[in-house]
């Protein structure tokens, strides 16, 4: 499974700690968004074109993609406006994409 720095901890069944760690950060989105707003998702992915196609299929045509290409063109630099409707989407988004191999979520 692909790792990422911050959302992998909610990609298998969740312990308690981080049941709590969900919660916490479910409650920092609230804080911080109005509902529905558009998110911003960032990832950095190995570049295939096999990785955009399952980008695009996670986010769907509604969404607005920016990539950018590293220095060598190993890797692409991926960012994703979509508009959601709260915390649970962007969990959902992020989840699916850890199935990515490579992929890195910011």
């Amino acid at each position: 499974m692909a790792r990422s720095y911050f959302w992998a901890e909610f990609t298998h069944s969740m312990t308690s700690s981080e049941e709590a760690k969900r919660d916490q950060l479910r409650k920092q989105l609230n804080d911080t968004h109005t509902w529905p707003c558009v998110f911003k998702f960032k990832f950095i992915v190995p570049a295939k074109a096999e990785n955009e196609a399952a980008l695009r299929a996670i986010f769907g045509q509604k969404a607005s993609f920016q990539i950018r290409e590293s220095k060598n063109g190993n890797y692409r630099a991926v960012t994703v406006d979509e508009q959601v409707s709260g915390p649970d989407d962007i969990f959902a988004r992020y989840e699916a994409a850890s199935s990515i191999p490579g992929i890195l979520s910011l």
